[in-house]
């Protein structure tokens, strides 16, 4: 028989190890926890797991975390205030007088492209916002304590188990014991001890049930909650709440540690785009500069992009959501990029349209300035008391009022009849709120007053198809919109993107460097 290889002989050490290796791992885990059925106490004055988790710690990550973040910027103490606040507002709340109160909240699951192919992970933004952790398949049940008022609570982290096989393939867990210590929560479980846990609210009386029935996070313990909480809940007569629209309400408003993060999100997606401007040229593709921006927010401390982004190339900028971003930009033609990045969690949003060529022609200048004019104006309206809906009716009326100016509808129009065409060449609604999502709290109306401590869009826009015979030949086959990124501050809105360049002059001088 031929002597086995030292590569081969290393290989089966390895294999016949591991069983091993599960075990040293099991008796550590037995030796840093009582068990998984016995709750683990995250008390503060405990240390950081001195060890890799399923996600950076200040053990792990020292010039990324102090070491009193659980996320780079924000602090276990701020994740305790939001969960806090939050049983506030439901105290608040006119169910605030029931005598149970059972808020659950669910973790993102993985999502796979194909068999054992997964798609990047991305955590359930309101598990997040509430624990900072960010392992997949995990639960966070506050629950109001018997004798006490709210906001007084207690917060339980259900998570995976430690799993060395899963491990090896996966990555590091933090496991019941570790998630405690490290993001502070009272308790912390298996997940597998979740529906038990959940069973146990059953036998208590007057419950009120926060939880969001209608947007299942992950479908799996999604239907144990369902199956084992909500439904027997409802049998029994209590009352069940969409906790949505409560903690959307609480995200809307950052404090000043996330309004840092979303500082420094705007300064590195402007710093993307400078550079892709300056990368552009007549005959690029959509993808390069896709690539580019994309390249460029990594390299600027980004994690990823915070969407697919639109990279519309002449007449494509005509399609509001166009992300196929696979044709070529050719010599005379604007390219209207939307794109944003999340920077530790926090997005940001910004649009821009410039000439690949580096010079806009007549019309392409006029639309342009324009656009650039009325999105000033409409950032000047952005005031604390005032709201989206009311600046979306100012931005119209001036869409209606350039559109006049420039000769592409008659003079003659009133008011009224200006806010309708001007739907036509701006479908879309001036601005949204931003935050850990894109598309952030949805479920807070844009009729609302704005606050101190928002953070909206601005991105008026116009949009002229190469279709459209009305409009004089010249502008044809253009869409312009112009965004950034507005803080509301008690002294007026700062505009978080203002790197990013939107003056004519301003783009040119860079593109010709």
């Amino acid at each position: 028989m031929a002597a086995l290889s030292p590569m081969i002989l290393m290989r089966m050490s390895m294999v016949s190890c591991r069983h091993h290796v599960k075990y040293k791992m099991n008796r550590l885990v037995r030796a840093k926890t009582i068990c998984t059925s016995v709750a683990c106490l995250g008390k503060a004055n405990q240390h950081i797991p001195e060890r890799y988790i399923g996600q950076p710690t200040p053990f792990t990550h020292q010039s990324l975390l102090k070491n009193d973040e659980i996320t780079p910027g924000i602090s276990r103490d701020e994740y305790q205030t939001r969960r806090r606040s939050l049983m506030t507002a439901i105290e608040r709340s006119i169910y605030g007088s029931a005598k149970h109160h059972v808020v659950v909240v669910l973790g993102a699951g993985k999502k796979y492209m194909t068999d054992d192919i997964p798609y990047p992970f991305r955590q359930n933004t309101d598990f997040l916002y509430l624990t900072g952790f960010q392992e997949p398949d995990s639960a966070l049940i506050l629950e109001s304590l018997p004798g006490k008022k709210l906001p007084e609570h207690r917060a339980t982290l259900f998570v995976q188990k430690r799993d060395p096989d899963r491990e090896l393939w996966d990555g590091p867990r933090s496991g019941p014991d570790d998630a405690a210590q490290f993001t502070g929560v009272d308790e912390a479980y298996s997940i597998d001890s979740f529906p038990e846990k959940l069973h146990r609210y059953l036998s208590r009386e007057n419950i009120v049930v926060w939880y969001d029935l209608f947007r299942p996070i992950n479908e799996s313990l999604h239907q144990e909650v369902f199956s084992n909480f909500i439904q027997p809940c409802r049998n029994r007569g209590h009352t069940v709440n969409i906790l949505e629209q409560t903690i959307h309400a609480q995200r809307v408003r950052k404090s000043p540690q996330e309004i840092e993060l979303m500082r420094r999100s705007g300064e590195v997606i402007s710093n993307a785009f400078k550079e892709t401007m300056k990368f552009s040229k007549p005959g690029i593709s959509e993808a390069q500069l896709y690539a580019k921006v994309d390249f460029e927010a990594r390299l600027g401390g980004a994690e990823f992009l915070a969407y697919p982004p639109v990279v519309a190339g002449g007449n494509r900028a005509n399609t509001l959501h166009y992300i196929h971003n696979n044709q070529g930009v050719e010599d005379g033609e604007l390219v209207l990029m939307d794109a944003g990045c999340e920077y530790h969690g926090y997005a940001s949003d910004v649009t821009r349209a410039w000439p690949v060529n580096g010079r806009y022609s007549e019309p392409q200048g006029a639309l342009y300035n324009a656009v650039l004019a009325i999105q000033k104006d409409c950032i000047e309206q952005c005031t604390a008391g005032s709201t989206l809906d009311q600046v979306y009716h100012f931005m119209l009326l001036g869409i209606g009022h350039a559109l006049q100016n420039l000769g592409i509808i008659p003079s003659s129009l009133n008011e009224a009849e200006l806010n309708k065409v001007a739907k036509v060449f701006c479908p879309h609604h001036v601005g949204h709120y931003l935050g850990m999502d894109t598309h952030d709290t949805v479920r807070v109306s844009r009729s609302n007053q704005l606050q101190q401590g928002m953070v909206i869009t601005i991105e008026p826009g116009i949009y002229i198809p190469a279709s459209e015979a009305s409009v004089p030949a010249k502008y044809r086959g253009i869409g312009i919109r112009i965004e950034d990124d507005i803080h509301i501050t008690d002294e007026g809105p700062e505009v978080l993107s203002r790197e990013c360049p939107k003056e004519i002059e301003e783009i040119e001088s860079l593109m010709s460097r």
